[in-house]
């Protein structure tokens, strides 16, 4: 089961901090990644980091968001800084095993999802 939080409405330039809860034994060998859907659109991979904590990300947040893991506390961060508008939408953690790597959507765990609104 995932958990996040930390979703909310920030201005332009602001900065957030998603978590996402994991529970199980497994979590911490498991590849975890934040996806984002802005309403009317494809979901996206935002941010992926491997079991090893090697991240990869979106070239639309490269250099403002960084996606860390605390194996011990089973969780997943998403810090977003310098926010744009375009950043609004519907933050999803997700989790899958490791087989075929980190970096692609076939994640089959998911949590329910947080709002992230950026006003201008």
């Amino acid at each position: 089961q995932l958990v996040e939080s930390g979703g909310g409405s920030v201005q332009a330039g602001g900065s957030l901090r998603l978590s996402c809860a994991g529970s199980g034994y497994w979590y911490s060998s498991y590849c975890m990644a934040w996806f984002r859907q802005a309403s009317g659109k494809e979901r996206e991979r935002v941010a992926t980091i491997d079991n090893g904590g090697g991240p990869t990300y979106a070239d639309s947040v490269k250099g403002r968001f960084t996606i860390s893991r605390d194996n011990v506390k089973n969780t997943a961060y998403l810090q977003m800084n310098s926010l744009k508008p375009e950043d609004t939408a519907i933050y999803y953690c997700a989790a899958k095993e490791p087989s075929f790597g980190c970096d692609n959507d076939d994640y089959n765990y998911w949590g329910q999802g947080t709002q992230v609104a950026v006003s201008s």
